[in-house]
């Protein structure tokens, strides 16, 4: 495990010598075979790589910091849709395990993807935890995907509430906004049995696009919640003024819970099936006049 994190720290600081436009460019060359199209983006992920080099609203920062969006977010809708904040740490050595509750989920505000969620703690590994959030805190999620938001943000140590629902399966929906306006959105499912996601527009019709890395399952057409359309004036209120977000919240049997604010979902590398998806959703995408 401590061989395996030293050479992947090894290798973030080697990558962090590359300068953002090469790494992007590289990246993007591994994973589809050819370079962006940096001076006149068209298809999604180009869209998306363009963003990352010259959209750098000091804002953003704030909206990816998964502590202080929750303030912003209180603001704009209200404190009922934040999931409530048991603790936040400097380092994982300060986690007070005593205080949290039975049911938890601990995360770095800095970093993506790394989440360790707790259903019994008389169960869990006390010192794993801490050597796994050790570990989130120095990673530098920006060396790693350009993503520049992240790069200022404060690294700290997040608590929640463990937010579940009857079904054991607590659906993700992610609302992608053009220019502000919701376009469409994907429902999140399966996480822990084999990770799906079905895209819909806003009138609740299945898309014929999926990820590659997610795949869909049309078998399973999930049902409208009562809320949707309030789930969709949030979303729409928490990305004004944005050229392109991805608003994802929680429904917890009829309670809307606000989850992040994504920029470049999968960092902009993610592919498509079919292909055409890339450019049907990059048209939807109205870059700034000014870099």
């Amino acid at each position: 495990m401590y061989r395996n994190n030293f050479v992947k720290e090894i290798c973030y600081k080697l990558l962090s010598l590359l300068p953002d436009k090469l790494f992007i460019q590289l990246k993007f060359f591994k994973n589809f075979h050819r370079l962006p199209n940096l001076k006149h983006p068209k298809t999604f992920n180009e869209k998306l790589q363009w963003l990352k080099l010259y959209d750098r609203n000091p804002y953003y920062t704030k909206l990816v910091d998964k502590y202080e969006v929750k303030k912003i977010v209180a603001e704009l809708i209200g404190e009922q849709y934040i999931i409530p904040t048991l603790g936040v740490w400097d380092s994982a050595e300060d986690i007070d395990f005593e205080k949290l509750p039975d049911k938890f989920v601990l995360k770095a505000t800095h970093d993506s993807g790394r989440v360790i969620i707790c259903k019994d703690k008389s169960k869990l590994d006390i010192a794993k935890a801490r050597e796994d959030m050790a570990y989130s805190l120095k990673r530098d999620f920006y060396a790693l995907t350009r993503e520049w938001p992240y790069k200022n943000v404060p690294r700290r140590i997040i608590a929640e509430a463990f937010i579940e629902d009857k079904s054991g399966d607590l659906k993700d929906y992610k609302f992608f906004c053009f220019n502000g306006k919701v376009e469409f959105f994907k429902v999140d499912f399966d996480r822990f049995t084999g990770h799906k996601a079905n895209y819909y527009d806003t009138n609740w019709n299945i898309q014929p696009f999926e990820e590659i890395v997610c795949p869909s399952d049309k078998s399973q057409i999930h049902e409208k919640p009562e809320n949707f359309d309030k789930m969709i004036e949030f979303a729409e209120i928490l990305a004004k003024g944005l050229p392109f977000s991805r608003i994802d919240f929680y429904n917890n049997e009829g309670n809307i819970y606000f989850g992040e604010t994504t920029f470049f979902p999968n960092s902009g590398m993610g592919k498509f099936n079919p292909e055409e998806a890339d450019n049907k959703l990059g048209a939807l995408i109205k870059l700034p006049t000014d870099k």
